[in-house]
């Protein structure tokens, strides 16, 4: 299938703690080989995780994430990238500041994001970093892609409108057919100066029911993705294959 035509990036977006803080950004530089800049810096691994010394990239499973807490959803975030500087705010948490490669930084991260974590579950107990990782749930650097045509679509199969921020997404693309994105596997695209060739559709959780205003689950979206598509996937990963600058309202061809 070709690239539809008409796309514009909608929205970029980054995550510079893994599931816990959305950013979104006006603009970003693509580097050939290598996830959203800034995205999923860090990790916060529980006390049951098993990891290598030093750290290296590990499964979503060593972490806390969005499956395990609706809460950590709400979650949103200002950050600093030259600084290493993030800012959370949720709606039942003060708002604050870390450097998260601090240890004194990272130990009040632990703190702050202790009671949004189900206490049956093990606690928050470090912060991980890895050079030249993303810690993405892939081992390997990609980059994700949504349609806002398909979430429109979702939407009004659902009877609500659904923020794009339940997906985790880094680039959202306006004026694709609804799903039409799926149809793109193999294929390559170029936004604004980087070019992607898109590898494979994201399988979705349960953490896309939470409500990233609230944090509270309040739709079934795993239901309603099987019930109208037969799958649950919703998005894709692509690949950087030719770095750039890419910025919102950018043309996708």
């Amino acid at each position: 299938m070709t690239v539809p035509a008409g796309g514009r990036i909608a929205q970029l977006v980054r995550h510079p703690i893994k599931s816990a803080g959305y950013e979104p950004v006006a603009e970003a530089v693509l580097t050939t080989g290598a996830a959203f800049p800034f995205d999923r810096v860090w990790a916060v691994a529980h006390a049951a995780a098993r990891l290598t010394d030093p750290p290296t990239w590990a499964p979503k499973l060593q972490f806390l994430r969005g499956w395990g807490s609706a809460d950590l959803m709400a979650v949103s975030c200002r950050s600093d990238a030259e600084a290493g500087q993030v800012t959370l705010s949720h709606p039942r948490r003060p708002t604050e500041s870390f450097r998260p490669d601090d240890p004194a930084d990272a130990a009040r991260l632990i703190d702050w994001l202790r009671p949004l974590w189900p206490e049956n579950r093990p606690e928050p107990a470090r912060v991980i970093r890895v050079p030249g990782q993303a810690l993405t749930d892939q081992d390997q650097p990609l980059v994700s892609i949504n349609s806002a045509s398909s979430l429109a679509e979702l939407s009004a199969r659902m009877g609500r409108d659904l923020s794009p921020h339940r997906f985790r997404g880094n680039i959202w693309v306006e004026g694709w057919p609804a799903m039409a994105e799926l149809d793109l596997i193999g294929q390559e695209i170029t936004l604004g100066q980087a070019r992607l060739r898109v590898e494979e559709p994201i399988g979705r959780c349960r953490a896309t029911g939470a409500n990233p205003e609230t944090g509270e689950q309040d739709a079934d979206t795993m239901d309603a993705l099987e019930g109208a598509y037969g799958h649950s996937d919703f998005g894709v990963f692509a690949r950087v294959i030719r770095g750039g600058r890419i910025a919102v309202n950018d043309e996708v061809r």
